[in-house]
């Protein structure tokens, strides 16, 4: 079928995420933009004006309440999700890399980058606290002095956030103490991406060392390696299926080098249990930064360096069939 083709970006995409429901589609990019799209058509139902540098990252909470963004304007915003009305503008010190709501919705937590001699922290905030929110005072700072987080993502019941690093560590922060629960390092390179299951089980990392790999969410013990020939920007796992999609492509700067044939664009599908590739899908002019499953797993979504997001829907169970042994 016929992708759909969102138009709402002039600059490369950064991150995209469905809400539960998967009815509403959030993409952000580094045009300062924040989209909320109807996944089913395309039709763009607003944005969400504020943010004055490149949004890195967005999260929706479980009721599609509230939205939260943050920005390389050195904020973490928080908006009212039908309105696009800003209810909380959360100031750091650098540009915040990665964010996201707890399981409940009322605990948030986001990374920021180290730079310009501040190092990486990551931040919890309890929005059941409006003091915390107007003192812009987290009840919990972790710093993380050795190797910045570039993505993390909540554990199951919100007892912890994992998190990818810079120098392919993972590790798990304790929401409650702000210690590292578990530590291992099974990527070589950056860690570009962190998605969860839908059940919250299983975590998948996207790496710069030319593959993505599959964690159990709550030992780390590390499953399955998915590799590739080029560095993976992102990686999603299918909510229905044993299948795993993956994006990506060279470095932004190394991509006018190469030929759109050797520098392949394609969103490739992996099997989660053989660890084998069946299926490309074509469609970027350039490398693709993310991608997302809808939560009914009867499509995903895939956004680009060249500030598009394609929503491409599929039969899943067209690729249920057993590999050869």
């Amino acid at each position: 079928m016929k992708p759909i083709l969102l138009q709402g970006h002039e600059r490369s995409i950064t991150q995209i995420k469905y809400n539960r429901e998967g009815d509403l589609l959030f993409s952000v990019a580094k045009d300062t933009v924040v989209n909320a799209w109807y996944s089913v058509n395309g039709e763009r139902l607003g944005t969400y004006n504020g943010h004055t540098g490149a949004v890195w990252c967005v999260d929706c909470d479980w009721d599609t309440k509230n939205v939260l963004t943050g920005s390389a304007d050195n904020s973490c915003r928080l908006w009212d999700c039908e309105t696009g009305k800003q209810l909380a503008l959360l100031e750091t010190s650098s540009a915040v890399r990665t964010c996201g709501f707890d399981f409940s919705g009322n605990i948030i937590m986001f990374s920021t980058d180290k730079q310009m001699g501040y190092q990486c922290f990551l931040n919890f905030f309890d929005l059941r606290d409006p003091q915390q929110i107007k003192d812009n005072q987290p009840y919990m700072t972790v710093p993380c002095s050795e190797s910045k987080i570039t993505s993390a993502v909540w554990g199951p019941l919100g007892d912890y956030v994992i998190a990818g690093h810079e120098s392919g560590e993972i590790n798990q922060f304790s929401a409650k103490s702000g210690e590292v629960l578990k530590k291992i390092k099974e990527h070589t390179k950056q860690i570009n991406d962190m998605q969860s299951s839908v059940d919250l089980t299983m975590v998948i990392s996207a790496s710069k060392d030319n593959t993505a790999k599959l964690f159990d969410s709550t030992t780390l013990d590390h499953i399955k390696t998915f590799k590739t020939e080029r560095p993976v920007n992102s990686a999603a796992i299918s909510p229905i299926m044993d299948h795993v999609v993956m994006g990506g492509g060279q470095e932004a700067m190394e991509v006018t080098t190469t030929s759109s044939r050797i520098g392949k664009f394609e969103a490739r599908f992996f099997h989660a249990a053989y660890e084998e590739e069946f299926g490309r899908v074509k469609g970027h002019f350039g490398p693709i930064n993310c991608v997302a499953f809808h939560p009914d797993g009867k499509s995903y979504s895939s956004g680009g360096e060249d500030g598009y997001v394609r929503i491409h829907c599929f039969d899943p169970h067209y690729f249920d069939f057993e590999l050869e042994a």
